[in-house]
């Protein structure tokens, strides 16, 4: 078993590290109190070819791969979580677009996500009576000619503000059992009928807006429709998978970020004539921390890895992003406790570690979520069924 990079993975993380250390931790806290949407760090990481990594060239990506995606996620992460969630997600919209989209579409669309000339893509699936429970969709669907007519709404949609375009699931058989009457499509910015509603005010990732969308009669063409009518949840489902991958290599940056900082103070904070990095139980939340990230981080390399090789790997991605999102709020809590009172100040970015931190266990599917997901693969059946 090998686990050395690529030299161009390597390259990639060395390449994406030095340009988060540049330019995004040093405005971090400046995005995190205003709330101001990152356009010019996102506009840059379009031109690394960061925003389209799973996509082929033609098409405007640098098509790197997941492990590589991985990496430069993390090390995004490590300078400002909003930045690496915009840019997880918007990857995630290019790859759905490029795997069930029309030539016409990837055409259209692919190379203004990868180059930037959209600041961010949307991921709208989820609705105000619809998290979990993605099958539950309300929102309508329904052929008229060449379009289809979309009503309803979708709530708690990152970038949605901002995105160039949308991908939204609809329902469009009613009649169909529960889950098989989906269908996904692409929906420009500034489609007539298209609103978007308040960008919500957050604990934590304050700069990455967070929408509510509504749908009036909003026609779309029928080329927009990604893969086939019914096919929407099955998408959605397989997209999710990539998607924890992201979001775990996020979790995993901001724990970083938050141990690399409450280390350094430990060796030069000093109480009881001595650095408190001397006193083992410093120590041991130090170690500690470092082990449970080094291991959730095998976990997220593994699910990219096995991603890039086309083989299964949904169970996978939910055990990596379930570990690695827990084990980022437990690490950032750490960092708050070694620096004691202080890290509880603004002054200090460790608190905002760890209020970016706690949203990565409920995105993406939450934490419960992930462990239904990875008990029902190991299980071979539907729970419930078992005495």
């Amino acid at each position: 078993m090998d686990f050395r990079l690529t030299e161009e993975q390597e390259m990639i993380r060395e390449m994406v590290r030095e340009f988060s250390e540049k330019e995004l931790k040093p405005k971090a806290a400046y995005y995190d109190e205003t709330g101001e949407f990152p356009f010019e760090p996102l506009r840059k990481l379009a031109e690394l070819g960061l925003m389209g990594m799973n996509i082929p060239p033609e098409y405007g990506g640098s098509n790197v791969g997941t492990v590589a995606y991985s990496l430069a996620i993390t090390e995004i992460a490590k300078g400002c979580a909003s930045t690496a969630v915009t840019t997880s997600v918007t990857n995630m919209v290019a790859e759905v677009i490029y795997e069930f989209g029309t030539e016409e579409a990837k055409s259209k669309y692919l190379p203004k996500i990868c180059s930037g000339e959209y600041p961010a893509g949307a991921f709208a699936l989820t609705e105000p009576h619809a998290g979990s429970d993605a099958a539950s969709i309300r929102t309508t669907a329904v052929r008229d000619g060449d379009y289809y007519v979309i009503n309803g709404q979708k709530t708690l949609i990152t970038s949605g503000e901002h995105a160039g375009v949308a991908v939204v699931w609809a329902v469009t058989d009613k009649e169909a059992p529960k889950g098989k009457g989906i269908s996904a499509f692409i929906v420009e910015k500034g489609t007539p009928g298209f609103i978007v509603g308040k960008n919500e005010k957050k604990m934590g990732q304050r700069a990455s807006s967070t929408n509510d969308l509504f749908f009036e009669e909003c026609r779309v063409p029928k080329e927009n429709l990604l893969g086939k009518e019914g096919d929407g949840f099955k998408i959605s489902m397989v997209e999710l998978n990539g998607g924890r991958i992201g979001i775990a290599s996020l979790a995993l940056g901001i724990g970083y970020a938050a141990i690399d900082y409450a280390t350094e103070y430990a060796k030069t904070r000093e109480q009881f004539g001595q650095p408190i990095a001397n006193f083992q139980a410093i120590q041991w939340m130090i170690a500690d921390s470092y082990t449970e990230l080094d291991a959730a981080q095998l976990l997220v390399l593994r699910a990219a890895f096995l991603k890039d090789q086309k083989v299964p790997f949904a169970k996978e991605a939910s055990m990596a992003k379930l570990f690695a999102s827990e084990t980022a709020k437990r690490v950032t809590m750490r960092a708050i406790q070694i620096l004691g009172g202080y890290g509880y100040t603004k002054e200090y970015p460790v608190e905002r570690y760890h209020r970016d931190a706690i949203v990565t266990t409920l995105y993406e599917g939450t934490s419960e979520i992930q462990r239904l997901v990875i008990a029902r693969s190991i299980l071979g059946k539907r729970l419930g069924t078992y005495r």
